[in-house]
């Protein structure tokens, strides 16, 4: 039964609502979301834009009315019949491209996936990114399948005290609001599989998730059957301590290859998004060996199909455990190796200076035939990082590839700056977005109309702050300094400045900080006000992150500032949205080399939000000295103190000689013609390069299609 059968009864006329909510694919395509928005826009709103509890919400007398009404009816046609396309498509790109290749599944394992709000199943980058992955697949018709953890009680929410302290607030999914369905057998059972953890079986349930062409398989612990703390261990994402994220990595893991199997999937290519999943390569060694190959023959057949992407530039960054840990919850797996448990042990020993661990990220580069960095400068830092793992390999020479993130361009990009383009670039624009030479039209757009887009997109912003203030205030009855610092007094008019990402020390949030009195005085300037917007949360256990949030909130309060810092808080993707593309300049200020690539700040560049960043991850490869602004203090090496004060200073007088002045260096038509050159050049120059339509095809044709072709000779 699908799952959009148990929805209260729809009209004959629009009965295919339910199969359109509980399709993600709608919420990358405008003419799909304008369905619901029409429907019943003011609980389009009150849902956070979630069509599946819309449904169950909206009257009998409404859908009624929509049945009957033609404009309502010609959009609703439209969405479906561009559904069914989609759905039924034979030609794609990865057909015309690879018109040789099987068409077996790649399968695309990830700890978490950022996909929608109404699942929460992220916590940032790396769920954004392996979102976005999936729905780029879609487009290209990738046969992708991804893996990852429901988490009945997702990520954590955010809410902060009256000091200004983060606390965490976990919810239970509401099953019935969210666009989730069983996944079911070739024989029309319900998904279950058994994976041995220590001496136990924990029951394993699998959900799916449609997204167009792709489907995403979700595992679930959460079962009647289970232990109380076996059924805890896909609960949460990231929760836990050192034992309980074994157990679920080799859920993940064993797990994900077990449901594969159980669901009739014989995947031809296995990527490892980050090495948490690197227990899929113990799995498939033991199914090689239960064939009678040799040890070494499973490895090469492992190597052979296994792609690796890591993200973490960071040592302390990568999942270790004791090796007592890994020996005791795989001591089912581990006794069935026989004579090669210690060879498999061996694939994950590595010593990052304190003693010999269980290294996930070294278990998943030693059994890769493919390994990527997110980034060129991330591909010099792993090479350099993992060395040990390729003894007397120069460095140019391991095995480490440099292809950077990219951003889904149509989850992104707002729809007032899309209907621009097509508007003076053609409706062809989306589909030719990764072509760089295309997009030498965009100087075609008037710049008055431009700027219309950019000031709209700044208002929304500051309304969306406002309202959710507001609903803090009356709702949850929170104190006047959170209603303030919440942002009730930003400027709709004023340069608006966005820093949003994970709160924590090598990011340094505090940095735009460093002198107080200087930027109160760039803040409040006559005629020329700034004001910045802060978003993000801090990870459970980092305390220190947590002193950084506490610290900018309360600067949020600070008079001295005059009510231009807001902290939005409880940061998700809704959020999300609107920061990237209502702010006017995005702010990033990571210590090299710790940020991998980054994301966000692709996002703010194709609206046309300027990047002010320092030279780290994508931005040193982005960054062309007119698409927005490099902060540089010019010392590289030596105290953190003092390349934080170097880079302080740059980022002042950055905007006090540049940001500033270009923003309000305004013509008689009150129109800021140096800016919008520079907005143009950032739509131009990120667009093409830092979206996943590249960033898929580069995979599909660096990666996977030559794991498929020894796929096919094995």
């Amino acid at each position: 039964m699908k799952p959009y059968a148990n929805l209260p009864p729809l009209p004959s006329r629009i009965s295919r609502l339910g199969k359109l909510a509980f399709d993600l694919w709608w919420s990358w395509h405008e003419e799909a979301r304008e369905v619901f928005r029409r429907l019943d826009y003011p609980l389009w709103r009150l849902t956070a834009h979630n069509p599946v509890r819309m449904l169950r919400m909206v009257s009998r007398e409404r859908l009624e009315q929509a049945a009957r009404d033609p404009s309502f009816l010609n959009v609703y046609d439209a969405a479906i019949k561009a559904l069914d396309r989609a759905l039924t498509a034979k030609e794609s790109w990865w057909i015309r491209r690879f018109p040789h290749l099987p068409m077996g599944p790649i399968a695309y394992f990830s700890a978490e996936f950022a996909l929608h709000q109404s699942l929460p199943i992220y916590a940032g980058g790396l769920g954004v990114l392996a979102g976005d992955h999936c729905k780029e697949a879609s487009d290209l018709g990738l046969p992708l399948i991804g893996v990852g953890f429901m988490y009945p009680q997702g990520y954590f929410h955010q809410r902060m005290s009256s000091e200004g302290w983060q606390e965490e607030v976990y919810e239970q999914l509401n099953w019935d609001h969210a666009p989730i369905e069983r996944a079911v057998t070739k024989e029309g059972k319900p998904c279950i599989i058994s994976v041995p953890v220590g001496n136990r079986s924990v029951l394993v349930s699998v959900w799916c998730v449609r997204l167009g062409q792709v489907k995403l398989y979700l595992l679930d612990t959460s079962m009647e059957e289970n232990a109380p703390s076996d059924r805890e261990l896909s609960a949460r994402l990231y929760g836990g301590d050192r034992e309980t994220r074994v157990q679920q990595e080799i859920i993940l893991g064993v797990g994900g290859v077990l449901a594969l199997r159980a669901l009739g999937s014989n995947p031809v290519v296995w990527h490892l998004n980050e090495g948490h999943a690197a227990f899929v390569v113990l799995q498939r060694i033991r199914e090689a060996l239960e064939r009678e190959e040799s040890f070494e023959e499973a490895i090469e057949e492992v190597r052979s199909s296994t792609v690796f992407t890591t993200h973490t530039p960071v040592p302390a960054g990568h999942d270790t455990f004791p090796f007592h840990l890994v020996e005791a919850h795989l001591a089912a797996y581990l006794g069935s190796l026989g004579q090669y448990r210690d060879d498999f042990l061996a694939l994950g020993h590595y010593d990052n200076g304190g003693g010999p661990m269980f290294n996930m990220t070294a278990l998943a580069l030693r059994t890769a035939g493919a390994i990527n960095g997110v980034s060129q400068i991330h591909e010099r830092v792993t090479r350099e990082m993992w060395a040990p793992i390729w003894p007397g390999l120069p460095e140019s020479e391991r095995p480490v590839k440099a292809l950077n993130n990219g951003i889904h361009i149509s989850t992104w990009i707002a729809p007032d700056i899309s209907r621009l383009l097509e508007k003076h670039l053609g409706k062809e624009w989306r589909d030719r977005h990764e072509e760089s030479e295309f997009w030498g039209e965009i100087f075609k757009i008037p710049d008055e109309e431009l700027w219309a887009v950019r000031q709209a997109l700044r208002r929304y912003l500051i309304a969306f702050i406002r309202e959710r203030a507001r609903q803090r205030w009356t709702q949850e009855q929170v104190s006047a300094a959170r209603v303030l610092t919440a942002g009730t007094l930003l400027d709709p008019a004023a340069l608006t400045i966005g820093f949003a990402r994970r709160f924590t020390g090598y990011k340094r949030p505090e940095l735009i900080f460093h002198d107080p009195e200087r930027l109160a005085r760039i803040l409040n300037a006559p005629r020329r006000p700034v004001q910045i917007v802060f978003a993000g949360k801090a990870h459970p256990v980092d305390d220190m992150g947590k002193h950084h949030l506490q610290s900018v909130y309360k600067r949020a309060i600070d008079p001295t500032f005059g009510g231009r810092i807001a902290f939005v808080d409880d940061y998700d993707l809704h959020v999300a949205h609107f920061l990237v593309q209502g702010c006017d300049v995005w702010l990033n200020t990571p210590r090299k080399p710790f940020e991998a690539s980054g994301t966000s700040g692709m996002k703010a560049s194709v609206n046309g939000v300027l990047h002010l960043s320092s030279g780290d991850g994508w931005w040193a490869e982005g960054y062309t000295g007119s698409n927005g602004w490099l902060i540089d203090g010019g010392v590289m090496t030596g105290e953190p103190a003092a390349v934080d004060a170097a880079d302080a200073e740059a980022l002042y007088r950055l905007l006090e000689e540049e940001v500033v002045p270009t923003f309000y260096d305004r013509d008689v038509d009150e129109v800021p013609r140096r800016w919008l050159r520079m907005v143009k050049e950032a739509i131009r120059t990120v667009t093409p390069r830092f979206s996943t339509r590249r960033m898929v095809k580069q995979y599909a044709e660096w990666m996977y299609a030559s794991a498929v072709n020894k796929a096919v000779a094995k």
